[in-house]
């Protein structure tokens, strides 16, 4: 395990730590469950680009203009 400095909000800390002491668990593990959550949907996210690049483009205004033109507007 590695060592960091982080500076957080007042509120944020506050909060960290009252969660701590609530589930008997050190601010690290919140901090490193955090991140690793935030890392995961990251990665879904790449994911369900990667399965849609072959998907085809259609700029916002072709849209909307197509949308008037099905009388869906």
């Amino acid at each position: 395990m590695k060592r960091a400095t982080v500076y957080f909000e007042e509120d944020l800390h506050k909060a960290l730590k009252m969660k701590s002491a609530e589930i008997s668990a050190p601010v690290s593990e919140l901090v490193n469950d955090a991140v690793r959550s935030a890392l995961l949907e990251d990665a879904e996210d790449l994911e369900a680009f990667k399965e849609r690049e072959n998907e085809p483009v259609i700029d916002f205004e072709a849209f909307v203009t197509s949308l008037m033109q099905d009388g869906k507007l």
